[in-house]
């Protein structure tokens, strides 16, 4: 049986009867009751908003114990409940009449719960083709194709999220995200011709390959085990590396592509194991910062809308003052 979302949390009202599936983000610990014993999660999707949940058990303890034990933290659960406030916060409250299921991956369809696209990917992915056609370089050319011919990442390529938070942080995200550090690049270029157009179109395509790995979208977008060891300049370094060793790159043409992934976070507090060096690297990194900033800043505008009037907020991320009107 495959479980499709019914509604968005935004849409549970009071008294409502709720019969949906969620993930969970927090997973609370058994504590008994003057009835028996509960448990208490906090429940999300693809809205980013929360809700808490609270499965209130009977006196048999180790039945109780056996459905909190089925449930994992970034698990997709189906729930039955009724939506009710507790201290002016709706909640969903439960009983053992009510199901709560662990789902199986293949029952439920896991774009459901992260951030849609706000463009369509084909399309997208077809901008981002007409910009590796137009690289005459062959051997930067024979990189992109090295690279994008590997079906699965390119499938991958279209969908991945560009972050796990702040930023892109949606299907597609990875793709949009790309494409504008390219357009940006490509303003960079008019203003100074002087610019390898089609180095710095190749390192902006390729700086955040690495994230493919890096991050993962199942029930959420988080890191991987590898990717918040290594992280995604590494990552991306070593598919690089691979590639341009397999197909024979000069020396010249590796090293200055190689040089823009490894610092287009422009700064080593950053996370740049060098710092810009080459007038395309410093155009790759001021296109990268720019689309992530003004997108993050955009994010708070939003956020704002719903959630305060305040004509400010501090963001500790970029420890200064963030204007939202």
């Amino acid at each position: 049986m495959a479980y499709v979302k019914k509604q968005p949390l935004s849409g549970i009202r009071e008294g409502d009867r709720v019969e949906d599936i969620f993930v969970v983000k927090i997973k609370r610990g058994l504590s008994p009751y003057s009835k028996g014993h509960s448990f208490h999660l906090i429940l999300t999707d693809s809205s980013g908003k929360t809700i808490d949940y609270k499965f209130w058990g009977g006196q048999d303890e180790a039945k109780v114990k056996e459905v909190y034990d089925s449930i994992k933290p970034d698990s997709v659960v189906y729930v039955q409940g009724k939506a009710s406030t507790y201290k002016d916060a709706l909640q969903i409250s439960a009983n053992e009449t009510d199901a709560i299921k662990t789902l199986a991956s293949h029952e439920y369809d896991a774009a459901e719960f992260i951030p849609p696209a706000i463009r369509d990917v084909e399309e997208m992915y077809g901008e981002l083709t007409v910009h590796i056609n137009a690289v005459k370089n062959p051997e930067l050319k024979a990189i992109l194709d090295a690279v994008f011919s590997d079906k699965d990442r390119a499938a991958l390529f279209k969908v991945h999220p560009g972050s796990i938070e702040i930023h892109h942080n949606r299907v597609g995200g990875l793709l949009e995200h790309t494409l504008q550090v390219v357009e940006y690049c490509l303003l960079s270029k008019k203003l100074f011709p002087q610019l390898d157009e089609d180095m710095i179109i190749t390192g902006a395509i390729l700086h955040d390959i690495g994230k493919l790995e890096e991050i993962q979208a199942t029930s959420r977008i988080k890191g991987t085990t590898r990717g918040q060891l290594l992280g995604h300049v590494s990552m991306g370094f070593s598919v690089l590396l691979r590639i341009t060793d397999e197909l024979g790159t000069s020396e010249e043409t590796k090293n200055k592509l190689l040089h823009i992934l490894i610092s287009h976070h422009g700064k080593m507090e950053h996370g740049a194991p060098k710092e810009p060096m080459t007038p395309e690297a410093v155009a790759v990194h001021y296109a990268d910062a720019a689309s992530c900033m003004i997108e993050e800043i955009l994010g708070y505008r939003q956020w704002a809308i719903e959630k305060t009037d305040d004509e400010f907020m501090y963001s500790n991320r970029r420890q200064r003052n963030i204007y939202l009107k």
